[in-house]
């Protein structure tokens, strides 16, 4: 057991994520297990727990004092998906992106941060040419106090961090998993490694301000 890595991914096992199972960045990085072994799985281990766009919310919701118990001991949610049932604290239910335009997609920075350092936004609204993958609506209305890091470009929230509703931070992303922007030869490519960067840096300042049981 002490050579698990200390983020864990859970895997929901659907048709598009499987590459995650042999990829060496999320192999070398994270501690891939089958999503419905979170219940069973000791997560004292751990500094952060990445949820996929796909997870089986049922599910989550079933067990949700596990993700609120692992958040009171000062640690890291990242969600990436639209969120139905109230399992993540603080985040509002998914409204879906009221469309007329394809411009009505469009990314903007609206906090310059780390994780998105040196990605333009046009590599993150477009993908082969088409707007929408990145991400198609919102939570909001989001937590009081969230750092809003991405919008559309009526400044509805896309990405925010929340560091006020619980012991811990979660990352909260209205769209596809971040860590499968990789390997597209575009600046979106930066984004895997500095949000991991990012994971340790922020679990390492929740420790020093002692948000920790």
């Amino acid at each position: 057991m002490a050579h698990l890595k200390p983020i864990l991914f859970l895997d929901p096992g659907h048709a598009f994520g499987l590459g995650n199972r042999t990829d060496p960045f999320i192999q070398d990085n994270f501690e891939l297990i089958d999503q419905y072994r979170l219940a069973e799985t000791d997560l004292s281990l751990f500094k952060c727990i990445v949820i996929h766009d796909f997870i089986d919310q049922e599910y989550l919701y079933t067990y949700r004092s596990i993700i609120t118990d692992f958040l009171a001991e000062g640690k890291i949610i990242i969600f990436t998906g639209q969120l139905f049932k109230a399992w993540l604290p603080g985040c509002s239910s998914f409204t879906p992106r009221d469309i007329q335009s394809y411009k009505d997609y469009q990314v903007l920075i609206a906090k310059d941060h780390p994780i998105f350092a040196g990605v333009h936004p046009d590599d993150m609204t477009f993908k082969k040419g088409i707007a929408g993958f990145f991400a198609r609506g919102t939570h909001a209305p989001v937590p009081a106090h969230a750092e809003i890091l991405l919008t559309f470009r009526d400044e509805m929230p896309i990405t925010y961090i929340d560091r006020n509703t619980t012991n811990g931070t979660i990352l909260c992303h209205s769209g596809r998993d971040l860590f499968a922007f990789r390997n597209q030869n575009k600046s979106t490519d930066r984004i895997i490694g500095q949000l991991l960067q990012w994971i340790h840096d922020e679990y390492e300042a929740l420790q020093r301000e002692g948000k920790q049981v």
